[in-house]
């Protein structure tokens, strides 16, 4: 791992390789020209997770890099700001460290800690350590919280406490629309909020002509597309094997006025043999699913992308869109699913500036016999 160096005069450089090295790798699919979303250059990411660094009476935030001259070992880099985070947790850092520096109680055997951050302005930290935790910790804590104005929760071996909340809130500005998102701790999250909204708005943008169809999600997480494009579809089944995102999908739903959505927890697989009635039970009872027109299907696989036998469902569907953490296991999956479908849309999301990843979106439209 290397730390990024983050050098916003050369942003636009950066980005322009990643865009030719998207189009050289889509270009045998014979995609439109290539939409481009581009990041804050600097302080993009919400959510961040530090080691704590003992040295004698000091503690540091610090990360881990491959030292070039011996690759089997790593160095400690020592980290008083982070450019890559938000300007909260680069706010927070220093006061945090401070704080920690001046207790006893909370340094002594903490090893990590993770930010979360909202563009709204709320954070939640998590204290990490390598011994229980105790009345002593959590009085302590308290104050902290209160003095920083965040929400904390300890972490332990076998130990877990939350002080106030284990989540925050996300409004997020799309479209002129806002839309609000709980984001639980260690559930995931879009770390660059400005690009996911870029995200959402392109996925609202390519599904509104839908009419009276329906939509099915995989991998729907949190309801992260689910609640921006519910509107653009008559009815919505998104389906998340996470118990924990499911929930969380189910709070945004809510929080959101939205009613045309049914979240069930079920694999992409699991889905698939439900559809084709070869799975029965409550849950798929439940998603009544002969009621639905599944014109569309949204998938955000995980970076392994999809199986054959996925592609194969998926190449039933009208219009499939696709967002794409690795372009390789795009690429790949396209070869089988560009035998039925078009690439109509294809686009770049600079969700990870000043490293070689690339966040893509694709809208294929199967071809008429």
């Amino acid at each position: 791992m290397s730390i990024p160096a983050v050098d916003p005069p050369r942003y636009d450089d950066q980005l322009a390789a990643k865009c030719e090295r998207i189009r050289r790798q889509f270009a045998r699919f014979a995609p439109p020209d290539l939409e481009v979303f581009a990041s804050p250059p600097s302080h993009f990411r919400q959510r961040c997770e530090f080691r704590i660094w003992h040295a004698g009476d000091d503690l540091f935030y610090a990360m881990f890099e491959v030292d070039p001259d011996d690759p089997k070992h790593k160095r400690v880099v020592r980290l008083d700001d982070y450019p890559v985070a938000s300007r909260h947790i680069n706010a927070l850092m220093p006061r945090l460290r401070e704080a920690l520096l001046a207790s006893p109680v909370l340094r002594r055997k903490l090893f990590q800690v993770e930010f979360l951050t909202t563009l709204s302005g709320e954070a939640l930290v998590t204290l990490i350590y390598h011994r229980q935790l105790d009345d002593a910790w959590e009085a302590e804590a308290r104050q902290l919280q209160e003095r920083l104005g965040i929400d904390i929760i300890g972490r332990a071996r076998k130990q877990r406490l939350v002080l106030a909340r284990d989540h925050v809130w996300e409004r997020l500005e799309v479209e002129g629309q806002t839309f609000h998102y709980q984001q639980v701790e260690n559930g995931f999250t879009q770390p660059n909020a400005e690009v996911c909204r870029s995200m959402l708005a392109w996925a609202r943008d390519v599904t509104r002509d839908s009419g009276d169809g329906d939509l099915v999600e995989l991998y729907c997480g949190n309801g992260n597309f689910t609640v921006a494009l519910a509107e653009n579809f008559r009815r919505v089944v998104a389906t998340e094997i996470s118990r924990v995102s499911v929930a969380s999908a189910q709070q945004n739903l809510a929080a959101n006025g939205i009613d045309n959505v049914h979240v069930a927890r079920m694999s992409a697989e699991e889905f698939a043999e439900a559809l084709a009635g070869e799975k029965a039970g409550r849950r798929v009872a439940a998603m009544a699913l002969d009621d639905h027109d599944f014109s569309t299907v949204l998938v955000d696989p995980p970076r392994a992308g999809l199986d054959a036998a996925s592609c194969r469902q998926l190449s039933g569907y009208r219009r499939i869109v696709y967002i794409s953490c690795n372009p390789d296991t795009l690429a790949h999956n396209l070869e089988s699913l560009s035998q039925s479908h078009d690439v109509e849309r294809l686009a770049l999301f600079d969700q990870f500036p000043w490293t070689d990843h690339c966040e893509c979106g694709v809208l294929l439209v199967r071809r008429e016999a």
